[in-house]
């Protein structure tokens, strides 16, 4: 391979947690078996992407560390039928709950969490929100209240949730990318992250989907869960 003749430039230097987490993940994928190639890189990365498949089942959460090690996000996925405590109404919603105040989803109108599109950017010229739901679908049993589906992720695919989470006191721009559907008044919602990624270089933008450049290292998949293990976490 021949040298680059673009001038030589310093590597970013990460936080401490990043260190520790790719530490911790190096651990796991060896004692997996899994290939580390990529892992060499690691230190000049400014974008960490962690591809997955993680099915969201009904009355389920899924706690999302966009950096693969504390939880940033959760993910609700919430069913009730019929019962006192759904107050006469069959509902069923997915929702993106900050783990802390300080975090964020990008919003739309209407206070729903906003559906990005793959190449939108992520910074901080987004308004941000908590607890935002992303879909519902209701139906009262009594009354006259509108029902139906309602929200931007109502049977999408690729879609991106953009975020914005503190690592070390500073913030982080990231993304997590959805497959959602809502099968007609089943009152069930077919909820799966297919892969999230995060700028490891505090308040820079991201892009939505962005997962190939020099600028970017892919974790191997499963990758969080490796990383959780050998840091003593399930």
């Amino acid at each position: 391979m021949k040298p680059s003749s673009r001038p030589v430039r310093t590597p970013s230097k990460l936080s401490a947690a990043l260190h520790h987490q790719l530490n911790g993940y190096t651990l796991a994928a060896s004692a997996a078996g899994v290939g580390v190639l990529a892992l060499a890189n690691a230190a000049e990365a400014k974008i960490i992407y962690t591809p997955a498949h993680i099915v969201i089942g009904e009355n389920e959460q899924y706690n999302l560390a966009v950096n693969n090690k504390t939880t940033d996000f959760v993910i609700y996925n919430h069913q009730c039928l019929e019962g006192p405590s759904c107050n006469s109404t069959n509902l069923a919603y997915l929702r993106v709950w900050p783990a802390t105040k300080s975090n964020g989803a990008v919003a739309s109108s209407g206070g729903w969490a906003a559906a990005l599109r793959r190449g939108e950017p992520i910074s901080k010229k987004r308004t941000f929100g908590g607890y935002g739901f992303m879909v519902t679908e209701w139906v009262p049993l009594y009354g006259t209240l509108h029902s139906g589906t309602f929200g931007p992720w109502a049977n999408v695919s690729k879609r991106y949730l953009g975020l914005k989470f503190k690592i070390k006191g500073k913030y982080h721009y990231g993304w997590a990318r959805f497959n959602v559907g809502v099968p007609y008044r089943q009152f069930v919602i077919n909820a799966v992250v297919t892969g999230y990624a995060y700028e490891t270089i505090p308040n820079k933008a991201i892009i939505a989907g962005k997962t190939k450049g020099p600028d970017v290292v892919k974790m191997p998949l499963d990758a969080g869960t490796l990383g959780r293990l050998a840091l003593g976490r399930k």
